[in-house]
């Protein structure tokens, strides 16, 4: 969509737009509100939000509806500049967030990984080109909740002049009807024809509302016909949809971009980051439980090679985690490892899973050869070296959205598979799967807080007016807590930027809640303060000396002779490091190399909306 036109002309079209209100220009479809507006948790999206007249509204509407402990999200989306200054004018003091993005790719509101309620195209569809409709309405019905709608407004009567200037496309009821039915959407309105509310004779209107019966896209099917009715000559294909299911579900940072191809929107990962966790997965149930992963009584696999897994058989699933730093030989065998994963990840699972009836695979691998070298830290940036990993994006969001109904069935259907290959016979019988069950535990972060206790000491020790709560500003003497600010029991995180210094009583208040939008901002500085004191660059009085136990370096006998600086500010460098790693890959919208605690601040508060939606949590 053009944006030129109307960053020329904003004040003219603003005061345009703004003479008529909301009820005017949309009562075709405006019954329909009411049941909306009544759902829990409400999320919102006004793409072309103009001046900001509908979203001012709605936002006004959200408001005065929501049951009361609900927590409701507005987006104005505008790729004008001038216009979205004006409509950030137009609802100030109002709870709508804006963005600047644009149909089709809609790159920005994809990154904040959340779904609509309600999406609202106004005046918008005629700027699309004809071309890029159909990537267009993938993209928005992606973004929607099941049951979402998508209201979009058709304007009819454009003289060819106004095309030109505005960028501007004819359009038909017809076509945006039958993009919809591709995509699932089935049309719960086709308004008759309105005369233009501004007076101009020969425009008119009409609108059409769009529904999603359900997730719309084909990926609760497909993942159902991979992970039940697919054949299966190893546990590859259960093993990379769980290891997905499990990126999207905890690491949305994860995304490098998306990319448009034919047959709709994908997702790019780093496939160094696939291959990780795929190791991760396979290093319980191969070295510490002895269980086969394919039907003859083999036990290695194509990835366990001589100078790359069985070099490490002496580390634990636990190792395999971002913010860890291996060292001398494990460093090198541990590349080895990665690169022998992504090859059999490539040859494997994505060449053989394909669509129903088809020969079309679903998953893409651009791999590239990484030299081994004696050091190694996983943070993404590292990672990406080995290529990257491509998957529709309708079968991410599925697993991003859905991951806890989704991984029971992979996992039963994993333990069904291994329960029947011949090297694991002893638990055929289904009283005895429960090992199996077990074995597959994904193993969670500990719920520690010792390293960051030991770290609030030594902050606490030189510098007294820093040791406060980060919710109540009281100061930290004696009874304190470290909390995690998104619930550890109900999203299982222990990276640092997650763990706050918190008072007892305050800590046992909030419990395993999640605080409000407000009451996180209200602790920003706070917040930031503790990252920057404890993490990042504090004061020159602070030292830090000690090793965390957290922080593997992967040292053994055999690699001693790598030395390893002794400087508080080595160590310091170290930490900020590890911080920024977690951070740049748990939380949504940031990039692999951010290191502004205002974008990670500001990601923080996308996630805690992501589990507001996701997961219907009680909030404090």
């Amino acid at each position: 969509m053009s944006s030129e036109y109307y960053n020329k002309r904003a004040k003219d079209v603003s005061e345009q737009y703004l003479s008529l209100t909301f009820e005017e220009v949309h009562n075709s479809w405006i019954h329909q509100l009411p049941a909306i507006l009544d759902k829990p948790n409400l999320a919102i999206l006004d793409v072309g939000a103009g001046a900001g007249r509908d979203v001012k509204r709605i936002a006004e509407l959200v408001a005065e509806n929501q049951p009361q402990g609900s927590i409701a999200q507005v987006y104005g989306v505008e790729p004008s500049h001038a216009l979205l200054q004006v409509g950030q004018q137009t609802t100030k003091g109002q709870n709508v967030h804006w963005l600047q993005d644009s149909l089709p790719s809609l790159d920005k509101t994809t990154k904040l990984e959340l779904s609509f309620d309600l999406i609202l195209l106004s005046a918008v569809w005629m700027h699309v080109p004809p071309s890029q409709r159909s990537r267009a309405l993938r993209k928005l019905t992606n973004l929607l909740k099941p049951g979402g709608k998508i209201v979009i407004s058709l304007k009819f009567g454009m003289t060819p002049k106004e095309q030109q200037e505005r960028s501007m496309f004819a359009v038909s009821v017809e076509e945006v009807e039958h993009l919809a039915q591709n995509l699932g959407l089935f049309s719960s309105l086709v308004g008759t024809t309105d005369k233009d509310k501004l007076g101009r004779d020969a425009v008119y209107w009409q609108t059409l509302v769009l529904q999603l019966p359900d997730d719309g896209t084909g990926a609760f099917p497909f993942i159902r016909h991979v992970a039940i009715n697919d054949g299966k000559a190893a546990t590859h294909k259960l093993a990379l949809l769980r290891v997905l299911l499990r990126i999207a579900d905890g690491h949305p940072g994860a995304v490098l971009r998306r990319e448009s191809s034919p047959s709709g929107d994908r997702v790019i990962l780093p496939v160094g980051l696939v291959a990780l966790y795929w190791c991760h997965q396979y290093k319980g149930l191969i070295d510490t439980h002895q269980l086969y992963q394919t039907p003859n009584k083999s036990p290695n696999m194509g990835f366990m090679k001589a100078e790359g897994w069985h070099k490490l058989t002496h580390r634990t699933a636990a190792d395999y985690r971002i913010g860890n730093m291996f060292l001398g030989d494990d460093a090198i065998a541990l590349h080895k490892t990665l690169s022998a994963a992504v090859t059999n990840i490539k040859t494997m699972p994505c060449r053989y899973i394909t669509l129903p009836n088809s020969d079309q695979t679903i998953f893409e691998v651009d791999n590239k050869t990484v030299r081994a070298k004696d050091s190694l830290f996983l943070d993404l940036q590292t990672l990406e070296q080995w290529g990257e990993f491509s998957l529709p994006e309708s079968t991410w969001l599925a697993f991003n959205r859905y991951a806890c109904w989704i991984e029971p069935v992979l996992v039963s259907e994993w333990v069904k598979t291994m329960a029947s290959y011949t090297g694991n016979q002893q638990y055929a019988a289904p009283e005895n799967q429960y090992y199996l069950h077990q074995a597959l535990n994904w193993l969670e972060p500990k719920r520690s807080t010792s390293e960051v206790r030991t770290r609030f000491e030594k902050v606490k020790q030189q510098c007294p007016e820093l040791a406060q709560c980060v919710w109540s500003a009281k100061s930290l003497k004696r009874n304190y807590d470290i909390d995690h600010s998104m619930p550890f029991a109900r999203w299982p995180n222990n990276d640092l930027w997650n763990l706050l210094p918190t008072d007892s009583k305050i800590n046992n208040q909030k419990s395993d809640r999640l605080p409000t939008e407000q009451k996180l901002k209200e602790a920003k500085e706070r917040i930031q303060s503790w990252w920057q004191q404890a993490w990042l660059q504090p004061k020159q009085t602070l030292e830090i000396r000690e090793q965390p136990a957290s922080y593997n370096l992967g040292l053994n006998q055999s690699n001693s002779a790598v030395s390893e600086p002794s400087t508080g500010s080595w160590q310091q460098d170290k930490q900020s490091k590890r911080f920024f790693a977690e951070a740049n890959i748990a939380l949504p919208g940031l990039n692999s190399n951010n290191q502004s605690i205002d974008d990670l601040f500001e990601a923080l508060v996308l996630q805690r909306g992501r589990l507001k939606d996701m997961q219907q949590l009680a909030e404090w």
